[in-house]
């Protein structure tokens, strides 16, 4: 179906403008735009009001629990949820059960993902066998298979020899490999950021030092063979710099943070809270304040949402004992405008981190409106309030630190290649 979207606030994070307009999908991809009225037809057309009109959000790092553990989260239920929450593309883990380190692995999840989601599911292979950090998986097969990028996730490659191998051989096939700056040793069965918070509640602690010191090994071994990397999340002050030296220095380095890292900080754990218990734990509020100057600043490239579905028996423990992570993939985008409306970050700016960066660096579709670009889009209402239930996901799993949040922003409709994915009722 031909589409025409007229009187919508066209978000071009490419151009970096934002203009009132129109947009004109055929075939699946965007034909035609212009900003003031239009007198073209199309079989469907959008009255958007006044709303905006962006690139599909193009979420990294994100976890389904297909194989091994459907219970928390299905192709078929992230699909849906992503649709809901504006994101027309996922990167999906390596971090399954059994790990997507074979073709075979790989290939079951493209099919699955193909028929039980409506939006793109695009998965990272694991690095190492098992993500045991033992023996390189074979990359090239993988790659061939359809794996955008390499990576054990949490699992920390100690050995060093070993991840300059992987570097290496991934340099020469033209491969991204995404690593997770931290020190495996230091922060080994740490629950929250050392302080006096950590103190006080008598938690477990890791130093940020720990993430500097795991980003610092993997950015001297960027250094040594020459790979394409990218940290998969930046969340501490002391990381800033040698990142900042890294990307100065010419190296082919990128990193992103989490929705969850740029909007909440270790107080927010309270009386152990265990829904805000993430991979690495909240951080102070300077260094949040600092992430969110550095994504401003273009140092910090890319906002995930990080998405971890975990059943209520993992979450509903003892804060040292619960599992990590919170499901992200429909309060990505309302919770990223909380930038926009607070930080002053603009449209444009924000959805240059959400879509066009991460589509870039992982070589997808989306993140564009130009001419002859997939029409990935979504039209979206910034300023529709709206108090999140965490039972009206449409995850399997409700671990979200946002439940009961006042959240600005709203999902009206989501398509991919230009269909209609999903369409919020006008209630």
């Amino acid at each position: 179906m031909n589409i025409l979207f007229k009187n919508a606030r066209l978000i071009d994070p490419e151009a970096g403008t934002e203009d009132l307009g129109w947009l004109l999908v055929k075939d699946g991809m965007i034909a035609a735009r212009g900003t003031g009225d239009t007198t073209r037809n199309a079989e469907r057309v959008i009255d958007c009001a006044e709303s905006c009109l962006a690139p599909g959000l193009v979420d990294i790092g994100v976890k389904i629990g297909e194989p091994g553990e459907r219970h928390k989260e299905s192709f078929r239920s992230a699909g849906a949820a992503a649709a809901a929450g504006g994101v027309t593309t996922i990167v999906t883990r390596a971090d399954t059960t059994p790990s997507i380190d074979t073709p075979e692995t790989l290939e079951f999840v493209r099919r699955r993902a193909q028929d039980a989601s409506p939006v793109r599911i695009l998965p990272m292979a694991a690095l190492t066998k098992g993500r045991e950090g033992r023996e390189m998986t074979e990359l090239g097969f993988l790659l061939d298979a359809g794996a955008v990028a390499f990576s054990d996730g949490d699992l920390v490659l100690r050995d060093s020899k070993v991840l300059s191998r992987c570097m290496v051989y991934a340099r020469s096939l033209g491969a991204l490999i995404v690593g997770h700056p931290q020190d495996p040793i230091l922060s080994e069965g740490a629950a929250v950021t050392s302080g006096k918070f950590a103190s006080l509640k008598g938690l477990p602690a890791v130093s940020p030092m720990a993430e500097r010191m795991g980003l610092e090994r993997d950015l001297a071994l960027v250094e040594m063979t020459g790979v394409a990397y990218h940290a998969d999340q930046i969340s501490t002050a002391k990381s800033l710099p040698a990142l900042r030296r890294a990307k100065e220095a010419g190296l082919n380095v990128t990193a992103a943070i989490s929705i969850h890292h740029l909007t909440l900080n270790e107080f927010d754990v309270g009386d152990y809270r265990t829904f805000f218990k993430v991979k690495p734990p909240l951080r102070a509020e300077e260094d949040r304040v600092a992430m969110v100057e550095a994504l401003r600043e273009g140092l910090i490239d890319i906002i995930c949402s990080m998405h971890t579905p975990q059943d209520e028996e993992s979450k509903r423990l003892p804060y040292e004992a619960a599992a990590s992570g919170a499901v992200g993939l429909e309060t990505l985008l309302p919770a990223s405008l909380r930038l926009h409306h607070g930080a002053g970050l603009s449209l444009p700016d924000l959805f240059k981190a959400l879509s066009l960066n991460p589509a870039r660096r992982f070589n997808v579709p989306g993140g564009s409106l130009a001419e002859g670009a997939a029409a990935d889009v979504i039209l979206f209402d910034p300023n529709r309030p709206f108090v999140l239930d965490r039972f009206a996901l449409h995850s399997k799993s409700k671990n979200t630190p946002f439940d009961g949040a006042r959240l600005q922003g709203m999902v009206l409709a989501s398509f991919v290649n230009g269909q209609c994915i999903y369409e919020r009722n006008a209630s």
